[in-house]
């Protein structure tokens, strides 16, 4: 049987489950757009119960990190585990590899603090409304400051992202930035109203979703944020 589209290579398996590198932009504008670097069944299930889905554009020196956290996730919330409680002891795993790669001293300062600044890539652009858009080292983020770091972020969520910042994560794809853009843009504005972060979150969602599928409305929408 002929596998969709998104299927882009077997990378290995661990016992009965096969580890899959997939398309993740074609996952989230297709089937789910809360898909991010990895999932397994019993978190997304538009996966099949023994595989493992790595979105191909994760950087790979971080596969390893996810492919354990899969793996504590996948066999706790198999055997009656909620989520939240097996991607805590997940994390917990995860947490203990990445301390193991010295990513910590690559970000801090003479001080021996982790400093913000040190995962900037590159500055994207300055909105109208004063914001910096950064391109940011994902796994460094990851490792140092928020293990759940994806996509992207900004500093009304996130107490380590500095004031006025929009983060995006360099794992995602250029053609993609827009669209994650789009999505932090909206949700700070709408934060910034007092709205709380799950329903802003929520409207923003919907109006990626909708970008995602017709994105002939993307660069409206951005010019009417500022950007």
């Amino acid at each position: 049987m002929k596998r969709p589209s998104y299927y882009l290579k077997k990378i290995g398996h661990r016992g009965q489950i096969s580890i899959w590198l997939v398309d993740g932009t074609l996952i989230r504008k297709n089937l789910d757009q809360e898909f991010t670097n990895f999932g397994q069944y019993y978190h997304f299930k538009r996966i099949p119960k023994n595989e493992f889905w790595i979105d191909h554009e994760a950087s790979p020196d971080e596969r390893r990190f996810f492919i354990d956290h899969l793996l504590v996730e996948w066999r706790l919330m198999k055997n009656g585990a909620t989520y939240p409680i097996a991607l805590d002891t997940a994390n917990i795993t995860e947490r203990s590899e990445r301390s193991r790669s010295h990513d910590l001293t690559k970000v801090e300062n003479r001080q021996g603090i982790a400093d913000p600044a040190k995962v900037h890539l590159k500055k994207l652009k300055t909105t109208k409304k004063g914001l910096s858009i950064w391109l940011v080292d994902g796994r460094l983020v990851r490792s140092v400051f928020d293990i759940n770091f994806t996509e992207g972020g900004h500093d009304l969520v996130y107490p380590y992202v500095p004031k006025k910042e929009i983060w995006i994560d360099n794992d995602i794809s250029p053609d993609e930035r827009p669209f994650v853009l789009l999505h932090e843009l909206f949700e700070r504005s709408l934060m910034a109203k007092k709205y709380s972060y799950n329903p802003a979150h929520r409207h923003s969602s919907r109006l990626e979703w909708s970008c995602r599928r017709h994105p002939e409305k993307l660069q409206i929408k951005l010019s009417s944020l500022g950007a």
